[in-house]
């Protein structure tokens, strides 16, 4: 009778090769990564990273789909302002962090990859629910105007964090990710994310 190894070689293979992926992309870029570099990093022969992975962008949609799959519970503070605030805190905790800088960086420069594209996708789809129960709960209390769109309100908390990390270079800190859930729930309040 064969023994299954929960964990076994292939999973530890696995974590070295995606582990190596985010080391070389926070030293070279998506522009910089190869199959060979991350191989030799990973300590692993350059035929088994091909064989697994076929190519870079297999290996990337991996990489990101291994590190970004770490469910992060939904914000319940009794309000929306507490809510957004703990969003836009999520979003700045990944955001600031080597790891993920790399990987939304290097989404951005392989998103026109369709495997790529599609964990994009998937992953803001995943976000849009999440922030769809914040909305509907806000609804209910009578805080946001009924026909508030979630999906609206997922990008426009996030993008001030984006453009300072992909386009201005400002400082990801707390203040910023407080700037833009105020702003957001002042917005959401306001009616601008509401269907007319």
């Amino acid at each position: 009778m064969t023994q299954t190894r929960p964990g076994g070689r292939t999973a530890r293979t696995r974590a070295a090769v995606l582990t190596a992926t985010v080391d070389e992309l926070i030293e070279a870029g998506y522009a910089g990564l190869s199959m060979e570099s991350v191989a030799h990093r990973a300590g692993v022969h350059k035929a088994t990273v091909y064989r697994r992975w076929g190519t870079l962008e297999g290996l990337l949609v991996d990489a990101l789909t291994f590190f970004a799959d770490q469910s992060v519970p939904t914000p319940d503070t009794g309000d929306i302002d507490g809510d957004l605030r703990e969003l836009a805190r999520s979003a700045l905790a990944v955001l600031a962090d080597r790891t993920g800088q790399a990987l939304v960086r290097a989404m951005v420069s392989a998103g026109h990859h369709s495997q790529v594209a599609q964990v994009i996708r998937a992953f803001w789809a995943d976000h849009t629910t999440m922030v769809a129960e914040i909305v509907a709960r806000a609804v209910r209390r009578g805080e946001l105007p009924p026909g508030t769109r979630p999906a609206d309100v997922s990008r426009a908390i996030g993008a001030p964090l984006y453009m300072r990390l992909l386009v201005t270079a400002e400082p990801l800190d707390g203040a910023a990710a407080d700037q833009a859930a105020a702003a957001v729930a002042a917005a959401a309040r306001a009616g601008v994310f509401a269907s007319s």
